[in-house]
């Protein structure tokens, strides 16, 4: 843990330390980034110039069929301690120092989001930190596209080495720049509330994107990138998060910070969006005070005792506070409607068509909801009772709907939830866990391809991963870069990998998913399409495959259909979305 004098420039000397010790961290973590295990045999470094610094970077030139030139671990923004902490981020000053990137900062406090066996885990509340990754190869004369990849973890977990953005430069056929990065998460980022509102730092999380986003426009083209070409793509909270930048009306830039959007598993109509005071949100602040000592006192007298508390104590009422509304998914520390970079309800803002028109690629999992939902549903009264207790809105008429549209296989012998698997869960899990997955991802999904006016790509990604999980929320992120805990299993899985992973960069390079061939053959992926149209087109991935979960099934790679799966419950959660938010 460290703290900086806020002030600083690039304050090298404090950060070093902290570099050098996330590279020990990292070294521990291949299962999570592949390359980091990997050294560079190149003795020239790659070395860029700006204005904040001179950044030397490192080269991993045996992991990839591309060499990739690594800057790692630089700070975007002055460490948010002591008067900044509460506060929104205060951009990195001009300086002339030499900086050493060549390892993951610490990642920011919250619940901690890597495998086990991983070492020792590095966090600090001194980690707003950006990597960038670009192919050693890349030329000189022209400016390349730019992805900007927003971590996921329910804005209480994760961190930007979780996603292996270098193997997806590494693996491009054609050359782009990648950038990872990580925002304040847990109640450091989303300490929203009545008070916070007034103190103007609702969001801060999401203030944190929008300046690196700014950063990059500022920056990119000193390592080769074109601030014009920028994509964006993130998973799960990442995913909601570009939601909410692509309906930002009250950004002040006269240009647009972004100009695609990759969005897995997510979107800015996932789960229920409330305002900054809530009732939910008041409770959870209170306890919040409470742990932290600094309830009791005047409203201008929080925040001063919330920034003179120590940085365990925090982080500690932070994750206790999460952990006491996990169990019912009502999550704490999220984003809320704070009048500023989220000013109207996301419905209202798809129906108004005032957002940015980007082109979108969208998708989401099988089973959304195996990870979240709580193993041990056993009866219909369970069942119903979690929804009574997540969507209090919901009146008797609802939950009823809600039964009807996910059969009970304890009335009925044939429905599709009856749980045959022999596994140690309660007989409504898989119905629980279906309709949740449909409410919270699904449907959002199916919502943002439903009402956008811009060009749309959807997926559906089929291909289970085990017997429990299914296709599971965030499966998909270790195809797309690539992972050999993917592309090990069978050559039908490298297929697989290899095959999203084009997808997703043609994407990223052109806006169309089919126009840079890549290294695989793969069908073409018609837009989605309005009713009457095309139709609603959406690519399936891995459909009957089932060889990670034990099977022989090897299922179709990639095919496009005219999937309707979920569609009849989704018209439902669609009419409930206005009566959720309070």
């Amino acid at each position: 843990m460290s703290s900086s004098n806020p002030s600083r420039h690039f304050a090298f000397a404090l950060l070093i330390p902290l570099v050098l010790a996330a590279a020990n961290y990292a070294s521990l973590h291949q299962q999570v980034l592949g390359f980091l295990g990997y050294h560079s045999t190149i003795s020239s470094l790659p070395t860029v110039n700006i204005p904040q610094a001179t950044l030397v970077g490192t080269v991993i030139d045996n992991a990839f069929p591309t060499p990739v030139e690594a800057f790692l671990g630089f700070p975007y923004a002055s460490a948010p301690t002591g008067a900044l902490r509460f506060a929104k981020p205060v951009a990195v000053q001009p300086g002339n120092e030499t900086f050493k990137a060549d390892a993951f900062g610490p990642r920011c406090p919250g619940k901690q989001l890597l495998p086990p066996g991983g070492g020792e885990d590095i966090w600090s509340e001194d980690c707003l930190t950006a990597n960038i990754f670009r192919p050693a190869s890349l030329p000189k004369d022209k400016k390349v596209p730019v992805m900007v990849y927003i971590h996921g973890g329910a804005f209480n977990r994760g961190t930007a080495k979780m996603h292996n953005t270098a193997s997806m430069v590494g693996f491009a056929t054609e050359g782009f720049i990648a950038v990872s990065f990580n925002y304040r998460i847990g109640a450091l980022g989303f300490l929203n509330s009545r008070v916070t509102e007034k103190e103007g730092v609702l969001n801060l999380g999401l203030h944190d994107q929008v300046l690196m986003l700014e950063w990059v426009r500022e920056n990119i083209a000193a390592f080769g990138g074109d601030e014009g070409g920028v994509t964006l793509v993130g998973l799960s909270a990442g995913a909601h998060s570009i939601g909410h930048h692509i309906m930002n009306i009250n950004s002040p830039h006269q240009y647009p910070l972004f100009h695609k959007a990759v969005i897995e598993s997510g979107g800015p109509t996932s789960r229920a969006l409330h305002p900054y005071d809530s009732a939910l949100h008041e409770e959870q602040f209170q306890m919040f005070l409470t742990l932290t000592s600094c309830s009791g006192l005047s409203d201008t007298a929080i925040l001063p005792c919330l920034r003179n508390a120590s940085e365990a104590s925090i982080v500690e009422a932070s994750n206790t506070v999460f952990a006491h509304w996990n169990p019912s998914v009502r999550w704490a520390w999220q984003p809320v409607i704070d009048n500023d970079l989220i000013s109207r309800r996301p419905l209202s803002a798809w129906k108004s068509g005032n957002y940015a028109n980007v082109p979108i690629l969208t998708g989401f999992n099988h089973n959304e909801g195996t990870m979240y939902v709580p193993k041990t549903t056993a009866t219909s009264a369970q069942f119903r009772n979690f929804w009574a207790e997540l969507l209090p809105q919901l009146g008797n008429e609802e939950l009823d709907v809600i039964e009807q549209l996910y059969p009970d296989p304890a009335v009925y012998p044939h429905s599709e939830y009856l749980d045959t698997r022999g596994l140690d869960v309660g007989a409504q899990y898989a119905r629980l866990e279906a309709a949740y997955g449909h409410y919270a991802y699904v449907c959002p999904v199916r919502q943002t391809a439903q009402l956008s006016k811009t060009p749309m790509y959807l997926y559906h990604w089929a291909t289970n991963r085990t017997v429990l999980g299914g296709a599971n929320h965030g499966d998909q992120m270790w195809y797309e870069t690539f992972d050999p805990s993917t592309t090990s299993v069978s050559s039908t899985h490298e297929e697989l990998a290899g095959v999203f992973h084009d997808y997703i960069v043609s994407f990223v390079l052109t806006g169309d998913p089919n126009a840079v061939e890549g290294r695989w053959k793969r069908p073409v992926w018609e837009a989605w399409g309005r009713e009457g149209e095309k139709g609603h087109k959406t690519m399936v991935f891995g459909a009957g495959n089932d060889e990670r979960a034990g099977g022989k099934g090897k299922g179709v790679v990639a095919e496009l259909l005219n999937d309707t799966w979920g569609s009849k419950q989704c018209e439902f959660w669609w009419s409930q979305t206005p009566n959720v938010e309070d």
